[in-house]
C-alpha cells in the first residue's frame, strides 16, 4: 500500500511539473537590446505603444549628455534614461511599426519598424519610405544596472 501511495505521488507530481520546451520562447521585441555600440536599450510598453529608451550607457569616451541635440536646451539632459523611440505599434511579438527613432550621435529623428528574430533585433530607421533608411542589428541582452543619477 505505502509503494502504491508513492507511485501516485510521483505520477501526480510529473503531471503539475512543467515540462521544458524543445523550442525556445516566441521571440519579441520587448525586452533589453545591446546597440552595436555597446549601449542597452529598453523596449517595453509605454501608454499604449512601444517605447524605447536607454537602459545603460557602452564603456569607453563618449558624451553623456545629449549633445547633438538640435534644440540647444535639450543638450545637458543625460543619455542614460532618455526615451530614443516611442510610438511604435505592437503587429506581433516579432513586429512594430509606426514609431519614431531619436539618434542621439546625429541629433536626428526617423520613422522606425523593428522586427525580432531569435535573439536578434533589426531595427530600420528611414525618412519617407523604409526603402530609404538604413537597418542596425541589435542583440538581446540582460537588464543593466540602473542609470547612475545625474551628478
Amino acid at each position: 500500500m505505502l509503494r502504491h501511495t508513492r507511485l501516485l505521488l510521483i505520477l501526480g507530481a510529473a503531471l503539475i511539473l512543467p515540462v521544458p520546451r524543445a523550442h525556445a520562447a516566441t521571440p519579441s521585441v520587448r525586452g533589453y537590446w545591446k546597440t552595436p555600440s555597446g549601449a542597452v536599450v529598453l523596449i517595453a510598453p509605454c501608454g499604449q505603444s512601444l517605447c524605447a529608451q536607454i537602459a545603460a550607457l557602452s564603456r569607453g569616451k563618449h558624451p553623456l549628455t545629449d549633445t547633438n541635440n538640435p534644440d540647444p536646451r535639450l543638450r545637458e539632459r543625460p543619455l542614460c534614461g532618455l526615451r530614443i523611440g516611442d510610438g511604435f505599434v505592437e503587429v506581433d511579438a516579432q513586429h512594430a511599426r509606426g514609431g519614431h527613432l531619436y539618434d542621439p550621435k546625429s541629433g536626428r529623428t526617423y520613422s522606425g519598424q523593428m522586427t525580432a528574430e531569435g535573439d536578434h533585433l533589426e531595427l530600420r530607421g528611414y525618412i519617407g519610405l523604409p526603402i530609404f533608411g538604413r537597418s542596425e542589428t541589435w542583440t538581446r541582452a540582460s537588464q543593466p544596472p540602473p542609470c547612475p543619477p545625474p551628478p
